[in-house]
């Protein structure tokens, strides 16, 4: 049993093999307010914050928030902030230790901690990765006013516990200082996700005042961006791997693969670090990478996690060798390829070829049942909105509507051929009192997308139930086998 964690003492003393912050950490200012600071952040926002450290650019250590759970900051701040992050390939790892974040707040233990941290002039970006749930949409896209945590934080805007809260507490303090707003980057996968994050930040700001909604709709920076990167959950395995190959315990060491992308709009007014000197494309428009991304990378990957369920694959890489699932991503890519701008230079060609090879890297085991949470917020941008757009060019999205289907199939399942919290979703209760398995297929549907509110408004909508019911269907009484020959693939 290795009794030592790591640490900023203990970092010295690593294998030479294993990369470790160059930098003097004392000196290192904290310029970057990060909400949400799970292992998709640490893997990396985090790991390109510290290549600039690395650089010589000390202004930018991150102050790390997390909004609910404490077990990062347990787990972080004993080792000093550090931990590992493990690149995994089919054959090969390599260790780095990651020293980008300089200390850890919990939200719900000190709110004004945080709050003090998001008004310190020193911060010049707030950056989120705090999941698409958490940013408090009705069905029709606007903020939830009737929510309890909004409730709460209007009527206590000095405790906040929301990300508007504490956002919309923290503009307005600086704004009574005479600071200057530090920019808004969100980092989740929303549609033109700055732009979204803006607009609910000013309808809650609204409902404060129309003098602090009217400065964050002017003053404000929100630039969009889209991240990539694959990170699946650590294991107790790869927490005794990392162990041995440091010799030091690390309690929360990141798996990750070689791919990393970062797509951000050039609006800093306050200042940034330079990313694009590791990596980072930095455009007047994210729109049209945002939607490559979502539609064939996360579109696919919705695919391959409900489908993959559904056929008893655990894992990304043991579906994808699957031939017919295999099959049917390329159908799935064939049908959503169509529906971006043809005219912004996209190579999805080579974009498809490498997520082909991402998906089969057996050193991640990416599971399943990981990527299958939250399905009613994540459908909508990566497989609906293809849907829609293909209808409107008289194409159909066959493809497109199994994985629909196959999402509700699957929260079906959980409880019979699935464990009952295999995965979660935002809506399990409303789906726990409909039943959709006592209805119909077509009244399972219609249900679920009113729920879900998918396609609302749509000239297409009723055609999408349509198909999608027809999935549904097939997978009731066949499996994925019968879904599959309907759509000409045949099954092993």
């Amino acid at each position: 049993m290795i009794d030592r964690r790591l640490s900023n003492s203990t970092r010295q003393a690593l294998p030479a093999s294993v990369a470790v912050p160059g930098y003097d950490r004392n000196r290192v200012v904290p310029g970057i307010v990060h909400l949400g600071v799970g292992a998709f952040h640490r893997a990396h926002q985090a790991a390109y914050v510290d290549d600039c450290l690395m650089a010589g650019e000390m202004n930018w250590g991150i102050v790390g928030v997390s909004l609910r759970s404490a077990d990062t900051r347990d787990a972080l701040a004993p080792q000093d902030g550090l931990y590992t992050l493990a690149v995994r390939s089919s054959d090969s790892e390599s260790l780095r230790v990651v020293g980008s974040i300089l200390s850890m707040l919990v939200a719900p233990e000190d709110p004004g901690a945080v709050l003090a941290a998001l008004t310190d002039p020193r911060t010049s970006i707030v950056t989120l990765t705090i999941t698409e749930k958490a940013y408090l949409r009705v069905a029709g896209g606007g903020l939830d006013t009737a929510h309890p945590d909004i409730a709460h934080d209007l009527a206590n805007p000095q405790m906040p516990r929301t990300a508007h809260g504490f956002l919309a507490e923290s503009l307005a303090r600086r704004r009574a200082a005479g600071i200057q707003p530090f920019t808004v980057l969100c980092c989740d996968n929303l549609p033109a996700n700055g732009a979204t994050l803006h607009r609910l930040l000013v309808e809650f700001a609204a409902l404060r005042g129309t003098d602090l909604a009217r400065h964050i709709a002017d003053e404000v920076a929100f630039p969009s961006s889209m991240v990539d990167r694959i990170v699946p959950a650590t294991t107790d395995a790869d927490r005794a791997r990392i162990a041995g190959q440091l010799g030091v315990e690390d309690a929360w060491p990141v798996m990750t693969e070689p791919f990393c992308q970062w797509v951000i709009e050039d609006d800093f007014p306050a200042g940034r670090p330079a990313w694009e000197r590791f990596g980072v494309t930095v455009v007047g428009d994210v729109g049209p990478f945002e939607d490559m991304k979502l539609r064939l990378l996360n579109g696919s990957h919705s695919a391959i996690a409900y489908l993959g369920l559904l056929c008893g694959h655990e894992t990304v890489d043991r579906a994808f060798t699957d031939p017919a699932i295999r099959q049917f991503v390329d159908g799935l890519w064939a049908e959503a390829i169509p529906t971006l701008p043809p005219d912004a230079g996209l190579d999805t060609t080579d974009y498809t070829a490498q997520l082909a090879e991402r998906y089969s890297n057996t050193a991640l085991a990416h599971r399943t049942a990981q990527i299958a949470n939250d399905g009613s917020q994540k459908l909508p941008q990566r497989i609906v909105a293809s849907a829609m757009e293909r209808m409107s060019a008289g194409a159909p999205p066959a493809y497109l509507m199994l994985v629909v289907a196959a999402w509700i199939a699957a929260c079906e399942a959980r409880g019979k051929s699935l464990p009952e919290s295999h995965f979660t979703d935002p809506l399990d209760l409303a789906l726990a009192a409909l039943d959709t398995r006592h209805l119909s297929a077509d009244e399972a549907v219609a249900a679920v997308f009113d729920l879900a509110g998918f396609a609302k408004g749509g000239a297409e909508r009723l055609t999408l139930i349509d198909l999608a019911a027809a999935h549904l269907e097939r997978l009731r009484q066949g499996g994925v086998a019968a879904a599959f020959t309907a759509l000409g693939i045949a099954s092993e």
